[in-house]
């Protein structure tokens, strides 16, 4: 290729000059580069663009959407260009040696840039994927970014002071504990991403409760250094990323994941209002259809034991009895489970807490079957809505605290002189 160069310019009469070679050959670098790049950024590139528009497939349009394929083809160029003037400059022309350093320099950037985009496509890729959106990879990516930068940045300063990169590679070890001090966050948070994603402890949409930094909401990013929650509010609480390894949080995936919400409330029962059920208590809760089973059940299993025990019924503290509260526990039992809005293969109970000074708690517990917050608290409420309502029909009270109400309807009442003396014989 030179020979053929050298003899067309003799032919011209200019092939005597190194100054009108060298010239001759730059000029033709670039016409060659120019017909490559409008061939890769015209022709290719258009075809692949056409390609990606006209497809429903999700990673074509990411490939284009973050340039993976002009900046290779911009790497390219640069490798083209080097091979060109390795083949038409002489070794000992001044101008090979400034070309190599740009086309090296060249081909780093793009390179680097070619890489930063594969990376940017397959984060698309996994976050429109689900089980990529399981594993927070963008810290990954990032580290992976940051470490191919401080590479490209050593490489360049070799090729521009004309030094071997291993000279450098080897003072970095000098600088390790200032290097460790300078990236301690990027470090740590390598460290933990990796960790939150072997052990797939957080992703992109978790749920995550952290009150050590007032974080309760979603997360919407994982990067590097830093993990975004978006709080129920609509704050953005930001935590960096080692913390989640360090400290403890809650993360509510699994909820999600089950398909079931947990209830867990209770109401305080006044103590005064628990009794054993009369004849007409019975007569009038047997008309509940979500109980009539129950109690014939229970009268016949009662009636059996005090006739074995020859229990002398005379006393209600002798044998057994149905009372108010146990009665209503298993009616709530019944109706929970009867609820089109609780989870049938997940825990369902009504049971009683340890009875204090607030009265006896009786807890609900059970899961809805959606695990969507507004519905969620929607038949929450629903249900207690009920409870409170039928209670009475059990002849049960919810216990609660004096209110200013009540007394001043007490004051009211000790001050009528008409109620004080009616008092004695009412």
């Amino acid at each position: 290729m030179k020979e053929l160069m050298q003899n067309l310019l003799t032919q011209l009469g200019m092939g005597d000059n190194d100054y009108i070679y060298a010239s001759a050959v730059i000029i033709l670098i670039v016409l060659i580069s120019l017909i490559i790049h409008w061939l890769f950024h015209k022709v290719v590139m258009g075809f692949l663009r056409k390609n990606a528009n006209n497809s429903e497939q999700q990673w074509k349009h990411s490939l284009y959407k973050n340039k993976l394929f002009p900046r290779i083809a911009l790497t390219l160029q640069g490798i083209i260009i080097f091979v060109q003037a390795r083949l038409w400059l002489n070794a000992d022309d001044n101008a090979l040696p400034v070309i190599e350093v740009i086309t090296h320099l060249w081909i780093l950037l793009y390179g680097l840039l070619s890489v930063y985009s594969l990376l940017d496509t397959l984060e698309d890729i996994s976050n429109n994927s689900p089980t990529g959106k399981r594993l927070p990879l963008r810290g990954i990516f990032q580290s992976i970014k940051l470490i191919g930068a401080t590479v490209a940045i050593i490489f360049a300063i070799a090729l521009l002071i004309g030094k071997s990169p291993v000279i450098l590679f080897s003072g970095l070890g000098a600088m390790t504990a200032i290097l460790l001090l300078v990236f301690k966050d990027p470090i740590l948070g390598l460290v933990a991403g990796i960790q939150l994603s072997a052990n797939k402890m957080l992703a992109v949409g978790d749920w995550l409760e952290m009150p050590k930094y007032g974080a309760d909401g979603d997360v919407v990013d994982i990067n590097l250094t830093t993990v975004k929650i978006r709080n129920w509010d609509k704050t953005i609480t930001t935590v960096p990323t080692y913390a989640l390894i360090s400290d403890s949080f809650k993360n509510w995936r699994g909820m999600t994941e089950s398909g079931g919400r947990r209830i867990k409330r209770a109401i305080n029962i006044d103590t005064t209002s628990v009794h054993f059920l009369t004849d007409a208590d019975i007569n009038r809760l047997r008309k509940a259809q979500l109980l009539s089973s129950y109690i014939e059940n229970k009268l016949t299993e009662i009636a059996a034991y005090n006739a074995e025990h020859k229990v002398d019924a005379s006393s209600a503290a002798n044998g057994r009895r149905l009372t108010n509260l146990g009665t209503l526990r298993a009616y709530l039992e019944a109706y929970l489970k009867a609820s089109p809005h609780i989870h049938k293969e997940m825990t369902c109970m009504v049971r009683q807490l340890h009875p204090g000074a607030e009265g006896i708690p009786l807890e609900i517990y059970a899961f809805t079957n959606t695990t969507a917050w507004a519905a969620y608290e929607n038949i929450q409420a629903d249900i207690f809505d009920h409870i409170f309502a039928v209670l009475p029909e059990f002849g049960l009270r919810v216990y609660q605290s004096p209110t200013g109400y009540d007394m001043q309807q007490l004051g009211s009442t000790l001050n009528n002189p008409r109620v004080t003396a009616e008092s004695p014989t009412s």
